[in-house]
């Protein structure tokens, strides 16, 4: 009886799996033939595009303005053929020699029509000025020029003194004017009756400057007062120009070319005696605006006085400052006006002289 039972359930246990591994085999063709009924999609490989290149002209080393180009300075290396501009770049060397250069090229640059010319290619200094600007001469000193201490390229204020005078608006002539007797006209000559003489204006041999009534005090009565001298100027001095651009200190080099001349101040150290003695510049070049050009150039012809203040490194601010005349210094600074004393200091001193320096010659 229990043998007969292990039989009956190893049977079972046989139908089972059977069971199972139809249902399987079922399950497993079920599915591939729903893949075989989908559509194949075939995935087809994108190409990797091909970088086409080109080749065009760059400097090979560095190149200063005006210079002739020749296959010495120049080279050819690859360029993308899809960035290539039409026109931009040369592509090849023979369309480049012996043009000259606008600019100085650096090494590695690509060739341009627009740095290249065929012709004279202008002063050097013109390429230093920037677009709307201007380049003006003005005369300097050791004073004027902070002791000849200005170079190339240095950020300078320029300051401006003028000497005002009181001028006659209908003469436009300095005041005081002069004055004369007018004599009126009166009748006629016997030799000419009826006729009228003409007017004459006299001065007695000599012109009298114009004064004024003044009431004297002692004598209690007015008198006729004029100046002791001529009429004395009133100086005042202002910022005309704020960050000027230094182009060049002295004359233009014969060539022109200020990029390759060094302004430098010699070495008193390898000077010998028979050297000549340095020449100071006379001169300075200064980038301005259009209208401070021609400000700078009335003030020039009307004998103004210049000064140029060196401005520190990388300093760009417009600090506005206020015109000085004398009533200014004496305001600002606190200086009184003396006080008339019953005692002097001796000797007498009509002007302020520095040890060892010669007294003004009066006019």
């Amino acid at each position: 009886m229990a043998a007969s039972n292990r039989k009956n359930s190893g049977r079972v246990i046989i139908l089972v799996a059977v069971v199972l591994i139809l249902i399987l085999a079922l399950a497993a063709v079920f599915f591939w033939s729903q893949n075989l009924l989908k559509p194949q999609s075939q995935e087809v490989a994108t190409p990797e595009p091909q970088n086409v290149m080109s080749e065009i002209v760059v400097i090979a080393q560095p190149v200063t303005r005006g210079t002739s180009l020749t296959e010495s300075v120049l080279t050819m290396i690859p360029y993308p053929q899809e960035k290539l501009v039409q026109g931009l770049f040369f592509t090849s060397i023979e369309d480049v020699i012996d043009k000259k250069a606008k600019f100085d090229l650096p090494q590695g640059m690509p060739v341009t029509a627009s740095v290249l010319t065929e012709g004279q290619a202008g002063s050097y200094a013109a390429f230093q000025i920037p677009r709307g600007m201007v380049g003006i001469t003005i005369p300097i000193s050791r004073l004027t020029s902070m002791a000849y201490g200005l170079q190339p390229g240095d950020h300078v204020n320029v300051l401006t003194s003028l000497l005002l005078v009181d001028m006659d608006a209908d003469f436009q002539s300095k005041l005081p004017n002069y004055s004369a007797s007018v004599t009126a006209p009166g009748p006629g000559s016997a030799e000419a009756p009826g006729t009228t003489a003409s007017t004459t204006i006299t001065s007695g041999g000599a012109v009298s400057m114009q004064g004024r009534t003044e009431m004297d005090v002692t004598l209690n009565q007015p008198i006729y007062v004029v100046a002791s001298e001529a009429q004395r100027p009133r100086l005042v001095s202002q910022t005309l120009v704020y960050d000027a651009v230094v182009l060049w200190v002295g004359d233009f080099p014969s060539d022109g070319n200020i990029s390759a001349t060094a302004a430098a101040t010699p070495d008193p150290a390898a000077a010998t005696e028979e050297q000549a003695p340095v020449a100071r510049p006379e001169l300075i070049t200064v980038i301005v605006t259009p209208q401070d050009a021609v400000t700078l150039n009335y003030l020039l012809i009307a004998n103004a006085k210049f000064n140029f203040v060196l401005r520190g490194a990388g300093d760009t601010e417009k600090n506005a400052t206020q015109a000085v005349t004398l009533q200014f210094v004496m305001d600002q600074y606190g200086i009184p006006y003396p006080s008339k004393l019953p005692y002097g200091m001796e000797p007498r001193r009509d002007e302020m002289l520095y040890p060892g320096e010669a007294p003004t010659i009066a006019q």
